[in-house]
Order: C-alpha cells, then structure tokens, then sequence
C-alpha cells in the first residue's frame, strides 16, 4: 500500500483523530489533570520548524503512560499561566518541588501557578554554563591561531617561500590541537584516554590560561559531586567564586554573577538531589518520536500520538 494512503488512513479513521475532543484545544494548550503528582519538572521542547513548546511532566511517571501533565505553545509566562491555572487549584497546590533550567520565564511559572512548591534549577543547567565558559576561552586562542595561520601563508606568498606550520609531539598543528582539545575539556582528568592526555598536557603549557580554566570549570561539578548539605555547598561556592574574580575570565565571571542572582534554586538541588533529567529524557524521546517522521508536519496529529503515548 502506497505510505501517504495507509498515513491518511490511519490519520482519518483507525486512529479517532477526528474525534479527539482536545484537538480543538491545540492551540490553547494540553492539560491532563490526571497526571499531576508532587514532583513536576518543566522544560521547553521544538516540534517543527523552531517552534517551542512549554512541557511539564510527572516525575513519578517515569516517561512512561500518565507522564504528560501539559503541553502548552509557547514559553511566554504571561501566555502560560493562564492554562496552567486551569488545573485544579488543590492539585496545583499539592506540588512539592518542580524542576527546570535558569529560563526566567519558568521561575514566574512555577512561582504563580504551584505557588507551595520548591524550585530546583537542575545542576546539569548551571555545569553546562561552565563548560561553555570554558569553550569560549578555547575558541577565542584558536581564531587567534587560525589569524596568526593565515598571516603567515600570506607573507610566504608573498616572499615565494613554502610555509609548513609547526607540528608538536602528539602530531598537531596549533590549529589542530585547538580545535582537538574541544571534548577533553568537557571531561574530568580521569576519564581521558593516553592522548588526550599528551593533548591536554600540551595545551596547557602552551595556553596555562586555559588549565586554570578547565580547574575551575571542574571544580564547580566538584562541588555538586562532594557537597552533603547547602551549607556546606554555599561555603564551597564562596570560595569559588573568590577563585574566579582572582582569575579574571570575563566569561567565568558572568557564570559567577548568574549563580549568584538564583543561589537560592540552585542550592535546593542539595535538599532532594533533584535534577531536570526526567525531562530531559523525555525530550530525547520526542526528539526520536519525531525523527522517525523525518520532521512535524501535522503537528494536531504528532501531539495527538504523543498524548497517547504519554498521557
């Protein structure tokens, strides 16, 4: 049977698509007030062509059947709150603690519509920033190799002489072992492989800017790793960030900055240990959910499989 008759088919009769009482509802937003449970987490999501979408799912579900709680377009708070408040106010009031990344738009969320619940900006959010922070130092070292490259060739040129740039033990160009280096900084010291090693050992000799970097990128997943209690974490992070203002990273002083305007969300991982993942999993599962699809077209219908799913 030709595919797109047997999708149409499916789509119109055998699936009750077009009997699905929240497809008129699509555009306004999906509530499931059935799935609601005491830890929710909250994140954003693309379907099609760059359009977001506001998921908020029950922990306790696992990904699995009864894990959507709402699915709503958009991620304006101001545009949000409204549907969420359609939850019944009791269970909206049960909630304990939700999950999510350092969006703005999501601590106004969780603040208007589960107002008794504790707000966890997920660990994973905060080391992501410090391994960008990281990288950007990185990058920054390898446009000035790549310049410093190209000036050279051009005066080779220009004198008739042939220009070999210099190769380092491991067998690098600078270039190359700027560019190289992106995924050991990444990882912790002890989870590199032999070359990544000499890689490593070399890069920072050749850039210690960015070995005390890395020491600082590290010793903030440190801390989440090695810390019992907020206490005993804010302390740790104290002294982070004396570390980083003695550094002078422009990048790492703005990570400093951001930590400290939500160190109040950010501590609260060390109550439960609670983090974004479920919701990220889920994510991960839309995003193969919708590969096998080749794209979103008919997004009525991809939510409708979704919720059926997950829902």
């Amino acid at each position: 049977m030709n595919g797109k008759k047997l999708h149409r088919s499916y789509r119109n009769r055998l699936s009750n698509f077009n009997s699905w009482k929240a497809g008129n509802d699509i555009e306004k937003g999906l509530l499931f007030p059935q799935n609601m449970g005491p830890y929710l987490s909250i994140d954003e999501t693309s379907l099609s062509l760059g359009e977001l979408y506001t998921i908020i799912t029950n922990k306790d579900a696992r990904g699995k059947k009864g894990t959507v709680v709402a699915i709503v377009k958009g991620t304006q708070s101001d545009g949000i709150i409204p549907l969420l408040k359609r939850l019944p106010k009791r269970l909206r009031n049960e909630v304990k603690e939700v999950t999510m990344d350092l969006a703005g738009s999501m601590n106004l969320i969780v603040k208007h519509c589960f107002p008794y619940a504790k707000q966890v900006i997920d660990r994973f959010h905060v080391q992501q920033l410090g391994g960008e922070a990281l990288q950007e130092i990185r990058i920054q070292h390898r446009w000035k190799a790549i310049e410093a490259e190209n000036k050279a060739l051009e005066k080779a040129r220009k004198t008739q002489a042939e220009y070999h740039p210099k190769i380092y033990a491991n067998g690098d160009t600078l270039k190359q072992l700027l560019a190289r280096s992106r995924h050991l900084l990444y990882k912790a010291q002890v989870n590199w492989s032999q070359e990544q090693e000499k890689r490593a050992s070399l890069l920072f000799e050749l850039y210690p800017d960015l070995g005390q970097a890395y020491a600082l990128a590290q010793k903030l997943s440190w801390i989440y790793n090695h810390s019992s209690s907020k206490s005993l974490a804010l302390t740790r992070l104290a002294q982070w960030y004396d570390q980083v203002e003695k550094a002078g990273f422009k990048t790492f002083n703005t990570l400093s900055k951001t930590i400290q305007l939500h160190y109040e969300r950010i501590l609260n991982y060390f109550d439960n240990r609670s983090t974004n993942a479920s919701a990220e999993s889920f994510n991960a599962k839309i995003k193969a959910f919708r590969s096998q699809f080749r794209g979103v077209k008919d997004v009525p219908f991809f939510l409708f499989r979704l919720t059926k799913l997950f829902a």
